[in-house]
């Protein structure tokens, strides 16, 4: 069985996250410093040690070997008005480098970023269904030519290689029209292992909806809320569960939001998978005969008739609300953030469309969460991707394990 990557560490109040002055601590305490300054922005030794909880030196001696390993650089000097002025440090965007592979049912897409989350380099195919076979090719093949521009010193600063695909691929040949017998090799596969026997870099797995969610953890604003439930809207829609500033995965697959049960036209009850996922909007444009292929290239712009997209928002809109209301009769959310491989403006239409039938339902006895777009986009997957060595290799998760 495929492995599964452990849940992407994400920014967190200090109260959550304090440091240790114990000796044996320095490497928790590196990730803290790199945690805050990731979650914050540019940050002075004094406020790290404010927040942190760590005393002044041993932030000055943290600081010093960030900085001599490359991973932070000093920021202007701030001038107060009394004493020595400040010097805020700041992530060094090349400081590590890292890949993301997005493996999904109709495009394959590998992204190399630096520190700070930017993508440098992308590559993407796109296929009728993927083989373990093609993906594993693809991937080895596109490392070589994304990193080819790399110098030596940036080459030895790749700290890994993150896979976001669909667990269970196997499950759904006859939902998305292929063979079982194309897909069967998916039960056995294993590409975690077959790339990482072919690279010099540790190499990570994880559910793609969970590691878009990671995502906005990891790469999301400061104010970010602390508890929210995310859908990522791909072929098929997904999700995740973030709890107290951290991604919560369960024993594997908490927040697989999908399969949750709502009410469809002729008061049949189906999955959200059927009614909020973009399979479901290629079949309505197929049946009015229009070009799909253009769906699954890009999100820059679709330029499909108006009413096809229109309908698919509404009914889309309508199933999220029933998902939100039931999710939050379990727990109660801050937000609820919707994103997913759909242009901008789409986007903003369906949160629109999601808040306002929402407010039709009965909410007694609920708190009700703000419906807000995702702030990192159609790139989720492949960031959150890239995303896990990048937590693995230099950022605390919530209670501060490592």
């Amino acid at each position: 069985m495929q492995q599964q990557a452990e849940s992407l560490a994400g920014p967190a109040e200090a109260s959550a996250i304090r440091g240790s002055n114990q000796s044996g601590m320095r490497a928790h305490n590196e990730r803290l410093v790199l945690s805050l300054i990731r979650q914050r922005g540019p940050l002075a030794k004094a406020e790290i040690a404010r927040v942190s909880g760590l005393s002044a030196q041993t932030v000055s001696v943290i600081m010093r070997a960030l900085e001599a390993e490359g991973l932070l650089v000093k920021g202007d000097p701030v001038r107060g008005k009394v004493g020595q002025p400040s010097v805020p440090m700041r992530l060094a965007a090349d400081g590590a480098y890292f890949l993301g592979l997005k493996v999904g049912r109709r495009s394959v897409e590998l992204v190399l970023t630096d520190f700070v989350g930017k993508v440098l380099h992308r590559t993407m195919r796109t296929h009728g269904y993927p083989t373990p076979e093609a993906t594993v090719a693809f991937a080895l093949e596109k490392i070589g030519s994304l990193t080819a521009n790399l110098t030596p010193l940036q080459q030895r600063r790749i700290a890994g290689l993150g896979i976001a695909m669909p667990f269970y691929l196997w499950n759904w040949a006859q939902t998305i029209g292929v063979p079982e017998r194309e897909m069967a090799g998916w039960r056995t596969a294993d590409i975690r292992s077959s790339i990482a026997e072919a690279v010099d870099f540790p190499v990570f797995l994880q559910n793609d909806a969970s590691a878009a969610c990671g995502a906005e953890v990891v790469f999301g604003p400061a104010d970010q809320p602390k508890d929210f439930l995310y859908f990522y809207v791909g072929y098929f829609i997904g999700g995740g569960v973030v709890l107290n500033g951290s991604l919560f995965t369960g024993r594997g697959n908490a927040g697989a939001l999908g399969p949750l049960p709502v009410p469809a036209e002729g008061g049949e009850v189906r999955q959200l998978i059927d009614v909020a996922s973009l399979v479901v909007l290629e079949m309505r444009l197929r049946a009015a005969g229009v070009d799909t292929a253009s769906l699954w290239t890009g999100t820059e712009f679709w330029g499909f008739d108006d009413r096809i997209l229109t309908d698919w928002t509404e009914s889309a809109a309508a199933g999220l609300a029933y998902a939100v209301t039931t999710a939050c009769a379990v727990m109660d959310f801050e937000a609820v953030l919707i994103d997913g491989w759909i242009p901008a403006n789409l986007r903003s239409r369906l949160v629109a469309a999601t808040d306002r039938h929402l407010d039709r339902h009965n909410l007694t006895g609920l708190q009700r969460p703000a419906i807000r777009p995702g702030t990192v986009g159609a790139d989720a997957r492949a960031l959150g991707a890239a995303g896990l060595p990048l937590s693995e290799r230099f950022l605390v998760d919530q209670s501060g394990a490592v």
